[in-house]
């Protein structure tokens, strides 16, 4: 998918002393049939078949993992009628999936080919960088943003623009993965276990042409430690969810166990609520 990398970064929002994570209990809402995965025992199962099917069926799997991520928003807002903000959304699958839940999609993508993914760039669709996202403060209900954050060099810049694009009230959602997980060096896996450096060079030499995610670029070693600490010690945002992305809700445990977190989790999704 996308490939923000610019991150000229806007002063730092100010933020609080580290505190404790506030769980909110999620809202009720009427539940609709979204996207192609519906929750249940299998559910991980069907992302996971999806994910190895990405290269031969990309249209499958990123149609899935939209109506699942539609799913994750909607414990906590109707996206009816709201303005829901994609960062890094490629050529616009999650967008799609806003829109047709009654939501005003609004992509921003700073690769111009990755817009184009699809035939051509999505009508209202915005160029621009993660880190300085070309919209005013507050104006947005939810920002979303799926896989871009291994491919940014300042997290913590990046971060504040979702925050700051936020509405009092609104939602944050950030997932991605890590990189000591088993797929952290993307293409290149499982040889970033021994440097990002090495995994790029040996995929290089085996490929004849450089890897897509090209480490120290385009793609960084980005953990959950220090993304849990940056959201925690904020005073703008309540962590809603803290859990692994794919897996079964039971498995939240495994974010609260240092060290280990950073090779089981694979990819965190943090739900985050605006505060005023």
């Amino acid at each position: 998918m996308a490939v923000i990398i610019h991150c000229q970064r806007r002063p730092s929002t100010p933020t609080g002393p580290d505190r404790r994570e506030r769980m909110a209990a999620p809202r009720t809402l009427p539940r609709r049939p979204v996207g192609s995965v519906a929750p249940g025992r299998f559910r991980s199962l069907r992302l996971f078949r999806g994910f190895l099917g990405e290269q031969s069926d990309p249209d499958g799997f990123y149609t899935l993992l939209a109506g699942d991520a539609v799913r994750q928003i909607e414990r906590h807002v109707d996206l009816a009628g709201r303005t829901v903000l994609d960062v890094g959304g490629g050529s616009g699958y999650f967008t799609d999936a806003f829109d047709a839940r009654g939501a005003r999609g609004l992509l921003v993508e700073a690769d111009l080919g990755e817009l184009s993914g699809r035939g051509g760039p999505r009508p209202g669709a915005l160029v621009g960088d993660g880190c300085r996202l070309p919209l005013r403060d507050a104006g947005v209900d939810v920002s979303f943003s799926s896989n871009v954050l291994e491919h940014v060099p300042d997290p913590a810049a990046f971060i504040d623009e979702l925050v700051r694009v936020t509405r009092p009230g609104g939602i944050v959602y950030l997932a991605y993965t890590l990189w000591l997980s088993p797929w952290g060096g993307h293409e290149t896996s499982p040889w970033h276990f021994l440097g990002g450096g090495y995994a790029a060079r040996r995929y290089a030499r085996r490929h004849g042409h450089p890897p897509k995610n090209r480490y120290g670029t385009s793609l960084f070693a980005v953990g959950a430690g220090r993304v849990l600490r940056l959201v925690r010690a904020r005073d703008d945002v309540t962590v809603l969810e803290a859990r692994p992305r794919y897996y079964p809700r039971w498995c939240g445990f495994l974010v609260r166990l240092p060290g280990l977190r950073e090779l089981l989790t694979w990819n965190l999704l943090l739900i985050l609520r605006r505060e005023p």
